[in-house]
């Protein structure tokens, strides 16, 4: 198994379309033709991390948060961290390669395994993407749509929710001439053609939609395909920011984040009083999503997790909702454990590689205890 298998499964899962614009997912350092010995996984990338890959005889790393994220403008092996690790990581041979936003913003990704950590069920996303949506549509001879339909299934169309092989069908008649330097699959050059055709319609995602047009053309019959792409306006019900979910049962507050914090292993946590005495239908959103506390307030949640929030960001949810900054750490590590139980499943048991959590914590915030 190479890297770029490992690449072709997290495009699968988490695409890299659908990252932040300004983000920089994929692969970071290395090859995409690498075989893969043994994959070791971390939110970031630091000494130790490499040096337990090295130990462990890992060459590919996945971390959360891109290693490479602004241009660099020197590598200086003398004194600079990022360089000294780099430098390193060439040596051995060892390639690294990032899922950031793209995991964020995807069903099962960090806000989803945050939900699920501390219990919630019924889980969706708190705010989908939106205008990333296209609907294709392609005018094929009747006994042609299964192939062509198939094509543009398998590529990733299609998709919608929990399901999958979406369409619309409708039979007309199509009409074209061919040129003298046509090759037409029907009928004849410099000669009206009549043909029995169906239109077919699908919804396809800005993340696959050069892959399901290539793919379609491939199955086409036509030598001159005639397709439509449509840009829609539609709510992205497959991808969106944060989670949200409910309890089976309504806790108390003291409940509540008595959970959070044996959930996530939290030494201690900051949090602002809500307007409930109760807990049930909870909003996480893992690492920095303090501009969706007004969206976690419209969506009547009782409580919303993330982190990294302003002192102001308190003051305006008071008394609105149970406002809780777990740590940008802590809400994104429990990600981890479901990147490896996905590889896992990827790989196989006839598979000597194997899927390594980093040991430690590559966690910058300590807490002092007087």
């Amino acid at each position: 198994m190479k890297c770029k298998n490992i690449i072709d499964f997290f495009e699968k899962w988490a695409p890299a379309a659908i990252a932040w614009e300004r983000d920089n997912v994929g692969m970071q350092i290395g090859n995409e033709e690498r075989k893969v010995k043994n994959i070791l996984l971390s939110l970031d990338l630091n000494h130790k991390v490499v040096d337990e890959a090295i130990r462990k005889n890992c060459n590919l790393i996945i971390t959360h948060h891109p290693f490479l994220f602004h241009p660099i403008k020197k590598i200086d092996t003398s004194k600079d961290t990022r360089s000294i690790i780099i430098e390193k990581l060439l040596k051995k041979d060892i390639s690294v390669f990032s899922a950031h936003t793209n995991l964020d913003f995807t069903k099962d990704g960090v806000s989803f395994q945050l939900a699920k950590t501390i219990g919630l069920k019924n889980i969706q996303f708190l705010k989908n993407l939106k205008d990333d949506q296209y609907k294709l549509v392609v005018f094929v001879p009747d006994k042609n749509v299964e192939k062509v339909a198939e094509a543009i299934y398998s590529a990733g169309g299609g998709v919608i929710g929990e399901y999958s092989n979406c369409g619309f069908r409708i039979t007309g008649t199509g009409t074209f001439k061919g040129s003298a330097n046509s090759n037409p699959a029907i009928g004849e050059k410099n000669k009206l053609e009549k043909v029995e055709e169906t239109r077919l319609e699908v919804l396809i995602s800005k993340s696959n939609l050069s892959e399901v047009i290539s793919s379609m053309i491939k199955a086409h019959p036509y030598e001159e395909v005639a397709y439509d792409i449509y840009p829609l306006n539609n709510i992205n019900v497959n991808f969106g920011f944060g989670a949200i979910g409910e309890f089976e049962k309504s806790i108390s507050i003291h409940q509540f984040l008595k959970t959070l914090s044996e959930k996530l292993k939290l030494k201690n946590f900051r949090y602002t009083t809500g307007k409930n005495i109760s807990i049930k239908k909870v909003a996480v959103c893992g690492g920095s999503c303090g501009e969706l506390v007004d969206v976690a307030i419209a969506s009547g949640a009782d409580a919303f997790v993330t982190a990294d929030l302003k002192y102001h960001t308190f003051q305006d949810a008071e008394r609105k909702i149970y406002l809780i900054d777990a740590g940008h750490y802590e809400t994104e590590f429990p990600v981890l454990n479901e990147i490896k139980i996905r590889l896992e499943n990827l790989i196989g048991s006839q598979n000597s590689i194997k899927v390594f959590k980093y040991s430690g914590s590559t966690n910058p915030v300590l807490f002092y205890n007087n």
